[in-house]
């Protein structure tokens, strides 16, 4: 099999395909992955047959694992999450607005892989946003703004008892294992701009949600500056959109995108599994 590369023709986001990932990848696959996934941000490995063993043995050839903080995990994986929603399920979609992974830790993860298990015939596209596309056709005024600000990053808009996934969330019948504690109310700062870890290429890092205020502004200033800042760095320009098949594997570096699911899947069940690429051991 010859590996095959193929970019999108949207602002980010790569195809591969001639890779058998039930099999373990030698260190020149590895390498060449890892390029492709920071040049493409978005990686797509179709028609893998992968038992979560596999998908376990894929993320660790790119980091360690992530601290999914606020998921349970499948049995005998503890560090696989599923991400479902069953035909009748009436709770709001999960992950349903712009985010990217677990920003508000300490040292965010690397990335997210994601494997198609139940996929609905139609609905349930995931969009992807390139932030250093984005910060590169900012408009000056606003960059301006942004340059040298720390925001603050915090899971208790989502996860905190009285959260969007939070206490009255629960009594809602969500197949999801959601897990919202007082940990959500934690906070930790990183740079609104900053160099990407590996390439150093700039980009924006985080959006509102995750983002609850900006260090040293005024809490009326900021949101208004953050939702401006959510409104350009989602732009349609900006933005690849994923169409899922059952068995296939998405990998997308958080540092580089947001990401939002979507519905249009009434009536009919989803699952996926989803393991975290934490961050680098080198990082800190």
């Amino acid at each position: 099999m010859t590996l095959s590369i193929e970019q999108s023709n949207q602002a980010c986001g790569a195809r591969v395909t001639g890779l058998d990932l039930t099999k373990p990848m030698k260190p020149m696959q590895v390498e060449q992955i890892r390029q492709a996934w920071l040049k493409h941000h978005v990686l797509v490995f179709p028609k893998q047959r992968l038992t979560d063993s596999h998908l376990e043995r894929f993320t660790l050839n790119f980091g360690p694992f992530g601290i999914d903080t606020f998921f349970g995990s499948i049995p005998g994986h503890p560090n696989i999450a599923a991400i479902t929603r069953e035909s009748d399920e009436k709770a709001p979609i999960f992950a349903e607005t712009w985010h990217t992974d677990w920003s508000f830790q300490p040292e965010p993860p690397q990335g997210t892989c994601l494997y198609g298990i139940d996929i609905p015939p139609k609905g349930g596209d995931t969009l992807f946003a390139n932030q250093h596309q984005a910060l590169e056709q900012m408009p000056n005024e606003l960059r301006a703004q942004l340059e040298n600000q720390m925001a603050i990053h915090s899971a208790k808009l989502g996860y905190s008892l009285t959260g969007a996934y939070g206490e009255a969330d629960q009594s809602k019948g969500r197949s999801m294992d959601i897990r919202p504690s007082d940990r959500a109310n934690e906070t930790h700062s990183h740079p609104i701009i900053r160099p990407h870890p590996e390439t150093g290429r700039l980009g924006l890092f985080g959006t509102f949600g995750y983002i609850i205020g900006i260090e040293g502004m005024a809490d009326e200033v900021a949101l208004n500056l953050l939702l401006e800042l959510q409104a350009w760095q989602s732009k349609e320009e900006f933005q690849y959109r994923h169409q899922w098949e059952p068995e296939m594997l998405v990998m997308w570096d958080n540092r580089s995108v947001l990401h939002r699911a979507t519905g249009g899947y009434e009536g009919y069940s989803r699952r996926l599994h989803r393991t975290t690429i934490g961050a680098a051991p080198s990082s800190g």
